[in-house]
């Protein structure tokens, strides 16, 4: 069995493990908040993260380099986590997937003023393309747009300019603190949260909380293997088979089934991020904000994949700067 293909069947599982992770979401979301749900799969979660987060050996304090950043990074992870878990929890899983997969389209077009990349007319066709799936699925006009279509669009954009940022900074920040600091904010803000909006819950209730953290990582374990051995262009597009497990898990949990119009805008949208996808890995472009971003968005309790593979050495060590360089032109610019 080749590297690529082994690459391909663990991202296979990991989003197989995430889109089962979304079900979870959406079991609880039809009892709980979606604050209650964050605040305890991060508090679940915070066991599990310390223990990977153990094997960062630099000698460093906690103090963000780049604290404004970092602070605007930590708030767009907040709204992301508690825009994504609401959108699961009202929306078809399918019709949540398909505007999500909006993410490396917005990616690319958030690069060009916040990384200074350039993105030729063949990329730019293609995200107008995918932004036309989005109408598609929304169907603006004819179908009532409800708060869970407006997270969903929230959970994207916020997911994706997180993303951005990381790449922006991640070269100077440590990874502790780029996994840390949303975790504490998210504990700490839903917490405040919490007396009015907190309900009661069984154990098994909390043992499902549990299962979310723990698939979150897993899954983020397997995509980080998936990196390691294979080729970005290979592993970045099985993100779109989790609109298969949605139809599947749609059908069989929720009595979902899916319109023709959540059908062909997300075959459009898929469409066009396997095609910046693979457009980028081939070398035809002169940048890589897509298949360098390894992350995912509404996964609170689960470590940012780059930060992740930087601390493993999966990562090749960042070029030399030479004079007249722009900082967040080399390296920065493929490390988030």
């Amino acid at each position: 069995m080749s590297q690529n293909l082994k690459a391909v069947l663990l991202a296979l599982a990991a989003f197989g493990i995430f889109a089962t992770h979304d079900v979870v979401v959406k079991i609880l979301g039809g009892n709980y908040s979606p604050f209650q749900i964050v605040f305890f799969s991060v508090l679940l979660g915070f066991p599990l993260v310390t223990v990977m987060l153990l094997r960062d050996e630099t000698v460093d304090t906690l103090i963000p380099k780049h604290p404004w950043w970092t602070a605007i990074r930590t708030f767009a992870a907040i709204v992301t986590s508690a825009t994504a878990f609401f959108a699961f929890s009202n929306l078809p899983l399918a019709q949540t997937y398909a505007i999500l997969f909006m993410g490396p389209l917005l990616i690319t077009l958030m690069a060009i003023p916040m990384l200074g990349e350039k993105v030729g007319w063949r990329r730019g066709a293609a995200v107008v393309v995918g932004l036309g799936g989005v109408i598609v699925v929304l169907q603006p006009g004819s179908t009532e747009l409800s708060l869970g279509h407006l997270a969903a669009l929230a959970a994207a954009i916020c997911g994706s300019f997180a993303s951005i940022i990381v790449r922006k900074i991640g070269r100077d920040e440590r990874s502790v603190v780029l996994i840390l600091y949303p975790m504490v904010a998210n504990f700490v803000l839903m917490g405040a949260l919490m007396p009015f909006f907190y309900q009661p819950m069984p154990f098994m209730d909390l043992v499902l909380t549990l299962v979310i953290a723990l698939f979150a990582l897993i899954a983020t374990a397997c995509l980080i293997a998936a990196y390691k051995i294979g080729q970005a262009a290979m592993v970045a597009p099985m993100q779109y088979s989790q609109i298969l497990w949605a139809t599947g898990f749609g059908l069989l949990f929720f009595d979902e089934q899916p319109g023709w119009p959540t059908a062909i805008g997300s075959a459009i949208i898929i469409a066009s991020g396997v095609y910046i996808v693979f457009r980028e890995d081939s070398g035809a472009s002169a940048n890589s904000p897509v298949t360098r971003t390894r992350s995912r968005a509404g996964t609170p309790a689960a470590p940012r994949l780059s930060q992740m593979m930087r601390k493993q050495g999966t990562l090749p060590p960042l070029p030399p700067e030479e004079p007249g360089d722009r900082p967040h032109m080399r390296g920065i610019s493929g490390r988030g």
